[in-house]
């Protein structure tokens, strides 16, 4: 993801330079369009804006802490990476307290909108800092939404990631349910579109991926399920009952325990029509 929404900065216009901790990225990255630097102190030197992309909120914390004292005072830090929200608002409050602005801003929308620019964006933290980023994060995406204060974008994504998780379930389930029967499974996922069953999953994932079993989607199986575990643990933190999400996260969990770190998420389907 990260390659091609820099490349969607550079093409705005703005001095792009990256930093990541394999060499063969760092590599690819002039394809970007932009310059890659061979140290993180580097990569911020002099930087306006630094946006973390990153697997999880714990690295992005590492990674803050490390490169933090080379920035120069009112630089923002965009984390654009699918963290958990509390620690999202816990960093946030500590470098803003340094002087920095930080803001949180995932993305949704998958490799191909990176590409287009046209991902969906959810920004939460102070609305003059998102105002500062806007130009940025409209260079990426085609819709930003201002969800309230840090943490709440991580917490967008989290919940968006679950819904979207427990939509992909279900429609494997009914395909293979329904295969069971006798029904086409590109018969039966024309109903659903034509239906109220219609969702992102039944609409480009099902006869994409799924059915074929073409599991190259380019998102993995790891990230999807620590997305649901992310949203799931905050219902828990903030005291709200979620049934339908425990039973989600478990779900995604044993079939990342049987599948592998390596899946992609639409493996989701092969884990579960090989249930017993």
């Amino acid at each position: 993801m990260g390659r091609p929404m820099a490349a969607c900065i550079a093409r705005a216009g703005y001095q792009v330079v990256g930093f990541d901790t394999f060499a063969e990225a760092r590599a690819k990255y002039a394809e970007a369009g932009g310059t890659s630097a061979a140290t993180v102190d580097e990569a911020v030197k002099d930087a306006a804006a630094v946006i973390t992309l990153l697997p999880d909120g714990k690295i992005v914390r590492a990674a803050v802490e490390g490169f933090k004292a080379k920035l120069a005072p009112g630089t923002v830090v965009i984390d654009m990476s699918s963290s958990a929200p509390m620690g999202t608002r816990a960093l946030g409050e500590e470098l803003i307290a340094a002087g920095l602005a930080f803001i949180d801003a995932p993305v949704s929308g998958g490799v191909k909108r990176a590409i287009d620019g046209t991902l969906a964006i959810m920004a939460g933290g102070d609305g003059k800092t998102i105002d500062r980023a806007d130009p940025v994060l409209n260079a990426m995406g085609k819709s930003v939404f201002r969800t309230g204060p840090l943490g709440s974008g991580h917490a967008a994504k989290a919940l968006n990631n679950y819904v979207s998780a427990a939509g992909l379930a279900a429609a494997a389930e009914a395909v293979a349910i329904g295969g069971k029967f006798g029904i086409d499974p590109n018969v039966l996922v024309d109903v659903l579109n034509a239906s109220t069953g219609r969702n992102n999953s039944t609409e480009n994932k099902l006869k994409q991926f799924v059915i074929p079993e073409k599991y190259t989607s380019g998102f993995g199986l790891a990230l999807m399920a620590k997305d649901i575990r992310t949203a799931d643990e905050l219902a828990h933190q903030i005291g709200v009952s979620a049934p339908l999400a425990d039973e989600v996260t478990a779900l995604w969990d044993a079939a990342l325990e049987k599948l592998g770190p390596s899946a992609d998420h639409v493996e989701i389907g092969r884990y579960l029509t090989a249930r017993k």
